[in-house]
């Protein structure tokens, strides 16, 4: 007897007959596709681990072109920063012969800028060799404009220099007839009264009380002339282009602040009021704010009579009869 054979009726069926089945098939389907895309993309990896795809190869090549390009960066600020040093070593020899001085103080252009201005590119793979391309192009900023600011001054000397060379102190503060042969140096010495090792800013130059002192250089009286702890009686000049001269220890005061006097007038008399422990003159000259050894600024072929002369012309000039 042959076997009945059902026949599927979709009508027969109820809804959820139905939807049951073609859930499961959508399900299948969806798993099949994620199986299909999770092993696409371990394919993927594995493809692009062993071998380079044209866009990680174009990557790649981006980068190397990149870090090629910082280390040309690199060497150019590195060559410009030896020309600036070049430049200003020639600037200094200027400084040096023409104008009596060292250099011009423009070190506070060299200061480094602050670490957070840079932590922007901390996270960067190329951080560290960005970071100091970063550091080297700053530097190179602020020499460029030092080295400008520097050369402004220079410029200004350059066109002042008739008047400068009139300012500059270059004569004997008193006249060497009349002082001791020893001179107390400039720098560390032990000093007398306090009995240990101590910055000395000037010369000392021994001599009778009342010998006459002179302004070393053009210049205007500071407001801080009189009496200062220390220096005694003492007479502190301005004479512009950055100099100033201090005269200490003196018995007696000729001059008033504000007044102008010429190189050679007399400002003072040698004493030894304030810390001393003999008669003599403190002389101090000061740059930018920085004492400079004054035996540097002392003709030492200057003869008497030369200064005499220059005494009689200043006398001349500007003393009142």
């Amino acid at each position: 007897m042959a076997k009945k054979r059902y026949k599927f009726n979709p009508q027969t069926l109820s809804y959820e007959e139905i939807a049951i089945p073609m859930r499961i098939r959508f399900y299948l389907i969806c798993r099949k596709l994620l199986v299909a895309f999770i092993l696409a993309l371990l394919v993927n990896f594995v493809f692009s681990f062993f071998f380079y795809t044209p866009k990680i190869a174009d990557i790649k090549r981006k980068n190397e072109q990149l870090l090629s390009d910082y280390s040309e960066l690199n060497s150019k600020i590195n060559e410009s920063m030896s020309r600036l040093a070049v430049i200003n070593n020639r600037e200094k020899q200027v400084y040096s012969v023409v104008f009596a001085v060292d250099t011009l103080a423009t070190h506070h252009y060299y200061e480094p800028y602050s670490e957070e201005k840079y932590e922007q590119w901390q996270s960067d793979r190329y951080s560290s060799l960005i970071t100091q391309t970063w550091k080297n192009l700053d530097l190179l900023s602020r020499l460029v404009y030092g080295q400008s600011v520097s050369m402004d001054r220079l410029q200004e000397l350059s066109k002042n220099k008739e008047l400068m060379a009139e300012c500059v102190p270059a004569i004997w503060p008193v006249n060497r007839s009349n002082i001791k042969p020893n001179i107390g140096a400039f720098g560390m010495r032990r000093h007398p009264i306090y009995k240990r090792y101590l910055m000395h800013n000037g010369i000392d130059l021994g001599g009778p009380r009342g010998v006459d002192i002179y302004a070393t250089g053009n210049g205007y009286i500071d407001v801080s002339t009189g009496v200062k702890s220390g220096y005694g009686k003492q007479v502190l000049i301005n004479h512009g282009f950055g100099y100033q001269t201090r005269y200490a220890h003196l018995s007696k005061i000729t001059v008033v602040s504000g007044q102008y006097v010429k190189r050679g007038e007399k400002i003072g008399e040698l004493g030894n009021t304030g810390r001393s422990t003999g008669p003599h003159l403190h002389y101090e000259v000061i740059y930018m704010g920085k004492h400079l050894d004054p035996i540097n600024f002392l003709r030492r072929d200057m003869t008497d009579e030369e200064l005499q002369k220059i005494v009689n012309e200043a006398r001349a000039t500007t003393y009142e009869l």
